[in-house]
């Protein structure tokens, strides 16, 4: 299907719906929808008033021609991180797809690419709405979410540039490169680094309870696997090294576990290895940061901290510059989309916040909202630190975080947890790595509570990527043979010059069938005991 205009458009308010027939200028009271197509990229402007504006909705009707007649499936993006929900699906009508859907024909599993035609429908990234689609045998649709929250947005007479619609028609080629080329074409500015990312990250054997002295252990450890390869991994301290576990304030450290980051940092440095840091900044759940009754709290829970509010963006701005006056020169910000909303991307896979709360700013899109916040962290850094997003809107945070974590959590203790979550994301979002930002699937979490078959298999997929490999590896866990298994794994992903393509990803959520630099491998992701989970 060729992009062109839709044939209707839906405006709802908080007070009513309208539909109208495409016209390039639609006017509703003091509501203004523009519609422009220039250069295959479709625009669309919202200006309003007083009246808060919640949804728009365009409507694309086939044609004959635009029709589907041959058995397809269907692709869908999904909010922020994947929740093992990343997949192809046959035509479920009322499937929202957040961002991206695609629809293609045969398999990727056959080689032979003749025939084969996938169309993609989406948005460019960083727009001003959360924007999804439903596909169905008629027709196509793209609802742009609005609101402030849960509640319509007021614009005061501001003009909105709502987001940029671009399709793409591939032929002859598999689905996995249509939507890798065509992913490309949504972020004109992507983040780049310098060097490949890779290290360790020591949330999944420690999970929080770690000092001073077990990261600088952690670090010589490291640099015991990578001293000889010239670039340099990254050490990364996850939770636990401030006074309140996955909570503010900052500024207090863990009593008695840990005394000066500054140090610490530059400890890590002298070691070889390059330091990073874990933050959560948004949450403020012991009231450490401001009082309850501060405006700087969310409207649907005072114990996070309102991002739209002037003041908490300053306090973030100088978290960020604080912790690169420390000499981190990685930063991970965690669980803000659940910070400023309440919840987990895959709760709430229709409306993107429930109705009835507001931002502090009421004049402005949760989709802005979250932009200015992503951008006050990259701005705070200056250039002297890589931002690591997790729990972030990828379609949102692209340009302006160098990382994406793009599944939810892997684990050192449930190799479900490994299956579903990490080797999806891997799988599944490849496809914005280095189109959006450098996709990162989640650790290998070695403590000794996973089967080394299994977790050898994850290490194997994650370093052979070409994508950045994150390991949790517990001091004195492992073989001299899996010691010598993790070097060569950290060998090979500081060069990251390795191509891993999914094969069976139409089939199945987990893919165990891959084309690794062109030669077909297969990965085995069950245990001989089978799924321990019902």
């Amino acid at each position: 299907m060729q992009i062109r205009t839709p044939d209707y458009i839906s405006i709802y308010t908080e007070n009513d719906k309208n539909t109208f027939s495409f016209s390039n200028n639609i006017k509703k009271d003091d509501i203004t929808v523009d519609v422009s197509l220039k250069n295959e990229l479709l625009h669309i402007d919202l200006t309003a008033d007083q009246t808060p504006v919640k949804y728009i909705s365009l409507r694309w009707n086939f044609t004959e021609g635009e029709k589907r007649n041959e058995q397809v499936k269907v692709y869908g993006d999904v909010w922020e991180r994947g929740y093992c929900d990343l997949e192809w699906r046959g035509v479920a009508p009322d499937r929202m797809m957040p961002w991206v859907c695609a629809v293609s024909n045969g398999s990727d599993q056959n080689r032979d690419f003749t025939g084969r035609y996938t169309e993609c429908f989406g948005v460019k990234t960083q727009p001003n709405a959360m924007c999804m689609w439903q596909y169905d045998t008629a027709g196509l649709t793209l609802w742009l979410d609005v609101r402030c929250g849960g509640r319509g947005v007021i614009l005061q007479n501001r003009k909105l540039a709502v987001c940029d619609v671009v399709f793409g028609n591939y032929h002859d080629v598999s689905a996995f490169d249509a939507l890798k080329d065509y992913y490309k074409t949504l972020c004109d500015n992507p983040l780049t680094v310098d060097h490949k990312v890779y290290g360790t990250n020591n949330w999944y054997y420690a999970y929080g309870k770690t000092s001073h002295e077990e990261i600088l252990t952690d670090t010589k450890l490291l640099m015991e696997a990578c001293g000889e390869l010239q670039n340099r991994p990254y050490i990364v301290l996850d939770d636990g090294w401030q006074k309140n576990p996955c909570d503010a304030p900052w500024n207090v450290l863990r009593e008695g576990k840990f005394y000066d980051m500054k140090a610490l940092s530059r400890e890590m440095k002298d070691m070889g290895a390059r330091p990073g840091i874990w933050i959560r900044p948004l949450s403020d759940q012991k009231f450490e940061v401001t009082d309850q009754s501060s405006e700087m709290r969310s409207r649907w829970s005072n114990l996070y901290l309102d991002a739209s509010h002037p003041d908490t963006l300053k306090y973030v701005s100088d978290l960020i510059t604080t912790i690169c006056d420390w000499g981190y020169t990685l930063i991970k910000h965690d669980f803000s989309t659940y910070d400023m909303l309440g919840f987990w991307g895959f709760e709430r896979p229709r409306e993107f916040a429930k109705d009835g709360w507001s931002f502090y700013n009421r004049n402005k899109t949760t989709a802005e909202i979250i932009l200015d916040f992503y951008r006050v962290i990259y701005e705070a850094s200056n250039g002297k630190a890589i931002i690591l997003g997790c729990n972030v809107i990828g379609h949102l945070a692209a340009g302006l975080v160098h990382l994406n974590r793009t599944g939810d959590d892997t684990s050192g203790r449930e190799w479900e947890r490994v299956r579903k979550y990490g080797v999806n994301a891997l799988a599944f979002r490849m496809l914005h790595h280095e189109a959006f930002f450098l996709a990162d699937a989640d650790c290998v979490g070695i403590m000794g509570e996973i089967d080394w078959n299994m977790n050898r298999e994850w290490l194997r997929a994650v370093s052979n990527s070409g994508t950045p490999l994150f390991v949790s590896p517990k001091p004195g866990v492992m073989s001299d043979t899996e010691q010598q298994e993790l070097k060569e794994a950290y060998r090979i992903n500081s060069i990251q010059a390795d191509t891993l393509i999914p094969l069976d990803w139409m089939e199945t959520v987990t893919p165990e069938k891959w084309l690794l630099n062109g030669k077909e491998t297969h990965f085995n992701w069950y245990e001989k005991a089978g799924n321990k989970e019902f």
